[in-house]
């Protein structure tokens, strides 16, 4: 039973999202502030009724909301154009699951018969008075004190979280919350983890051990001097003591320790390791697995050992996961993708089989730079890439990233795989190539992109190191290279087996050069 769509209106980066999810595995990427980790916090809110670890109505502040429509809404206000109060809505829909039936109704945005849950955070109508004489007398920002918090099924019933029948996990090893000393995150995973009659007797102790505090003998002695003095205090004995009230649980004072150091004052990839393994312990029986870049704090070989996880969960429950990470996203399946930016969101699916195992089985690939890039140009190697990052510098006089171009470097053989994500993305990307002596052979393999590949069409110079030597003079060369070669052949004998080191005194040199004309068209 997995999310066939998220709607959200209002929720912070978003005004507007209707977003539909992959049954199994989501890889949500973009840049910062374009709403990744917004999505997994909606997501969790309507399925859980929580935010930040607590019942969302105590979370409630002026800046779950969109800002600019909030600002618009205020701004009419002032013209005397009042409008709707802006509220945040999030849905999700979860299809005809006769398990789900109970959920199910038309009560939802799309109008669909469907199951699925609504959260609302909006404006209590009982409060109207309050609410607009204070925007008319302050007016700064929405006053959610107003508000009130509803959520319910698609068949307008009231749900709670043990009415559910439909969970989330979220993994967020980045979190920094604390509840009095304790992080509140391990310990809410440490409780998920552990048996209902393992929580009951940690309870059970915890209370018992808050109660002998106050027969230890100076805590004795202490209440013994308080009780002496009770008319100077209070006309009741007054004592100290530790509440053990229900509401006074472990999850707020106990610190797990790690080899007897406390928890947080463990190293953070340690830390990390501990939150992903417990958390993914206690998401077996989660429906949904939320889980917020998997990639911090932890080395190469715990984030692949994680990941094997993830994809292994991924065939039971649906997962979602935001990522900047390129090895994240190749070995989970870049097809899985769906990308945020400021103007919307896209999925990049229906990728080639032979594409898509391409990078599941070589995940080194920048793919995320090319994902997340305006513009791109692709090149065969680091010494080419270096060329082109100077040829664009001379024309334009700025470094390619400076216009939003990012220079890649890939194997030749990855071309035709990043031409193919370019396209379904409606990326910009332009392939500087060598003919490598036959220009058919490359003709016949970029049929399809022939516009996206730059090239020279002499075979006689099938290498970048013999198109330079081709465009400049044998002294233009020797003193940006800083060499005394006598002929051509030395020269080139040299830079093919000095790529990088030619590459570099080239990049760096405050001399110019002429660059090959298939180069100039490609960085124009």
């Amino acid at each position: 039973m997995p999310i066939e769509r998220v709607v959200i209106e209002n929720f912070k980066a978003f005004r507007h999202l209707e977003l539909p999810l992959n049954p199994h595995m989501n890889l949500i990427v973009g840049n910062n502030e374009v709403g990744k980790s917004t999505l997994l916090e909606a997501i969790h809110a309507v399925l859980t009724g929580q935010l930040h670890g607590r019942g969302i109505a105590y979370e409630v502040t002026p800046y779950l909301f969109h800002q600019p429509t909030v600002q618009a809404y205020l701004a009419g206000l002032r013209q005397g154009q009042p409008g709707t109060p802006p509220r945040i809505m999030i849905e999700a829909y979860l299809g005809r699951d006769p398990g789900l039936a109970a959920l199910r109704g038309t009560n939802n945005s799309l109008g669909a018969d469907t199951a699925g849950l609504r959260l609302l955070i909006e404006l209590n109508e009982d409060y109207r008075e309050e609410f607009d004489v204070y925007l008319q007398h302050q007016g700064g920002s929405l006053p959610v004190e107003s508000y009130t918090v509803r959520w319910y099924s698609f068949a307008h019933n009231g749900v709670t979280a043990r009415s559910v029948p439909f969970d989330s996990t979220i993994i967020d090893t980045t979190a920094t919350r604390t509840l009095s000393g304790a992080d509140r995150y391990i310990a809410g995973i440490i409780d998920q983890v552990l048996t209902p009659a393992q929580r009951v007797a940690l309870s059970l102790s915890y209370r018992r051990m808050r109660h002998s505090f106050a027969q230890e003998a100076d805590v004795a002695a202490i209440n013994t001097f308080l009780a002496q003095n009770t008319g100077d205090i209070s006309h009741k004995p007054l004592t100290v003591g530790v509440d053990t009230s229900a509401r006074s649980t472990w999850e707020a004072s106990l610190s797990p320790y790690l080899d007897e150091l406390p928890f947080t004052q463990a190293g953070k990839g340690e830390q990390s390791a501990v939150k992903m393994k417990l958390a993914m312990r206690a998401a077996g029986t989660a429906h949904v697995l939320l889980v917020e870049e998997p990639e911090n704090h932890l080395s190469f070989s715990s984030m692949a050992q994680l990941i094997d996880k993830i994809a292994a969960l991924s065939t039971l429950q649906q997962v979602v996961i935001a990522t900047h990470s390129s090895f994240v996203l190749n070995k989970l399946g870049v097809d899985n993708v769906i990308l945020f930016s400021a103007s919307g969101h896209i999925k990049l699916d229906q990728l080639p089989p032979d594409t898509h195992d391409y990078f599941m089985k070589l995940p080194g690939h920048d793919t995320l730079r090319l994902i997340l890039a305006r513009q791109a140009i692709l090149v065969e190697g680091p010494s080419d890439e270096l060329i082109v990052q100077r040829a664009f510098k001379d024309h334009h006089g700025v470094a390619p990233l400076a216009r939003g171009v990012d220079v890649i470097s890939v194997k030749s053989l990855a071309f035709k795989r990043f031409l193919q994500i370019a396209q379904r993305l409606n990326i910009p990307t332009r392939v500087v190539t060598d003919n490598d002596g036959d220009v058919a052979v490359l003709q016949e393999r970029y049929a399809d992109y022939l516009n996206d590949i730059y090239y020279d069409s002499d075979e006689g110079a099938p290498s970048l190191e013999q198109q330079l030597i081709k465009a400049n003079s044998l002294a233009q060369l020797n003193q940006v290279l800083d060499k005394t070669f006598a002929d051509e052949a030395a020269l080139l004998k040299f830079m093919r087996g000095n790529k990088t080191d030619t590459a570099l005194a080239i990049f760096n040199s405050p001399h110019s050069i002429v660059f090959p004309d298939y180069v100039q068209r490609a960085i124009a």
